[in-house]
């Protein structure tokens, strides 16, 4: 299909045009992604392959990191191992979702073996979906390296792995990932079977809810959570605490949460109140009050506290997780206080560290990242509630 010259008007065409419209401005789209593939895979070559190339993407695509490693690997291997499969992007026959599923399927290849199955599927994807495309790339991979397949399969269930992803306001999934498929397989029919038997007459809640909620009490003891216990950080203005105003609050790691919800947690059994001091100017901490059934850590509690998540824009981890860093580094005269401490997850801690990565903390908190080919990012800990002016009374 030849690029396209002119964009008709949608709102002109019959239906059939606008299939053929469509299918036109996919085999452009696709044309571009395999630009946009070079120039990463340049990128990456010009560092050496760093790291922090996969930051780099992130942040001048506004992509998560995982989505930015993939485009990065995919890159690679695009322009050096799938030569085929590039081609078919060239010519508008693929898309770059279904070339990252080459990829990524591939990825455990010898560059020969790789090579090799490139040619296998060059008459295999055009006109694929996703889901296929990754099924024929898989037995592609596996009928180039039969013996390579089955160690794979036992690599693969070491790299088992449990991961949390926050979801809209107020939920998350939990998911084991590279399970066993045996064990992953008894497990559902476990927990199914379960829900199945609390399903009677005058249960209102549906299989898939009951599913839910039965795998959560079995990972929580069988007791539902009612005896677990774990810090975490609520961040919730009083007079919403109060009930007088319903401005939402925030969950570190989550986001922010309807004021009934965080009510309800902060009022929930075994809840341990803080008493945190902002400013009521700009609705940043100041101070934390030191009030309650456990000691503080001093100076990195508050920090943690002020943080809520590891400082680089984009990055949602927890600061409970994260690790306490120097903005200005200790060598180069930076002091231990508060002004002058960060919370960043240990991989953005590393990243800190490679060349050409500049790191600085402005006095009111924000933080400034400027990145090898000189964009800058900013970052700052979000007030704990609106700057209210100086006569603002009290709502009650």
């Amino acid at each position: 299909m030849a690029p396209l010259k002119e964009i008709p008007d949608p709102r002109t065409l019959g239906d059939e045009e606008c299939v053929a419209l469509a299918q036109a401005v996919s085999a452009d789209i696709a044309r571009l992604e395999a630009v946009r593939f070079r120039a990463i895979a340049q990128l990456s070559r010009h560092r050496d392959g760093a790291r922090s190339v996969v930051q780099e993407v992130a942040f001048a695509l506004s992509v998560v990191d995982g989505h930015a490693g993939a485009m990065v690997a995919a890159a690679e291997a695009l322009t050096t191992r799938l030569p085929r499969t590039l081609g078919l992007m060239d010519q508008g026959k693929l898309g770059g979702f279904g070339a990252m599923k080459v990829a990524a399927a591939t990825a455990w290849l010898s560059d020969e073996n790789a090579l090799a199955a490139d040619a296998l599927l060059e008459d295999r994807l055009p006109g694929k979906n996703s889901d296929q495309i990754r099924k024929a790339a898989g037995h592609a991979a596996i009928t180039v390296d039969r013996e390579g397949a089955a160690r794979r399969v036992e690599r693969h269930r070491e790299g088992r792995r449990l991961t949390v992803r926050q979801g809209e306001t107020g939920v998350a999934s939990i998911e084991v990932e590279d399970g066993p498929v045996e064990k992953v397989t008894a497990a559902y029919v476990r927990i199914d079977r379960e829900a199945r038997a609390l399903k009677t007459g005058d249960e209102t809640r549906s299989l898939d809810q009951l599913r839910a909620d039965v795998a959560l009490d079995l990972l929580l003891g069988g007791q539902g959570g009612k005896a677990e216990r774990a810090e975490v950080f609520l961040y919730m203005d009083l007079f919403t605490y109060l009930g007088v105003k319903d401005d939402p609050a925030e969950l570190a790691g989550h986001g922010h949460i309807p004021a009934t919800l965080a009510r309800e947690i902060a009022t929930g059994a075994g809840t341990v109140l803080r008493r945190i001091i902002t400013d009521p100017l700009s609705g940043q901490v100041l101070d934390l009050g030191r009030d309650r059934y456990r000691p503080t850590a001093g100076q990195g509690e508050f920090v943690r506290v002020r943080d809520r998540e590891c400082r680089r824009p984009g990055c949602h981890r927890p600061a409970q997780a994260c690790e306490l860093d120097h903005s200005v580094p200790w060598e180069f005269g930076g002091h231990t206080d508060a002004d002058e401490l960060i919370d960043l997850c240990r991989r953005d801690h590393r990243l800190k560290d490679e060349p050409g990565w500049v790191y600085r903390l402005a006095p009111d908190g924000t933080l400034t990242i400027t990145t090898p080919t000189g964009q800058s990012y900013d970052s700052a800990p979000p007030p704990l509630h609106e700057p209210r002016p100086a006569e603002e009374p009290p709502p009650f």
